[in-house]
């Protein structure tokens, strides 16, 4: 498994703890909910700058987004 495709389970896994919507992230991160689907359908990679955005719009470390299990 890619970087990418772990961060991709990571990011719905961790959404779906948070009973959050691609959508309610996307605007917490200020981002589209389209990036956010293709992020978590490991069809986009996501910059550093837009990984500490998504991280904290989840109120996690960014690390806890790649790391692999």
């Amino acid at each position: 498994m890619d970087l990418k495709e772990v961060m991709a389970v990571n990011l719905r896994r961790i959404r779906h703890d948070k009973s959050m919507t691609q959508e309610e992230l996307a605007d917490r991160a200020g981002l589209s909910a389209r990036y956010i689907g293709a992020i978590e359908r490991a069809n986009k990679s996501a910059s550093v700058t837009v990984l500490g955005r998504i991280a904290e719009a989840l109120g996690v470390d960014a690390a806890v987004l790649i790391k692999r299990p």
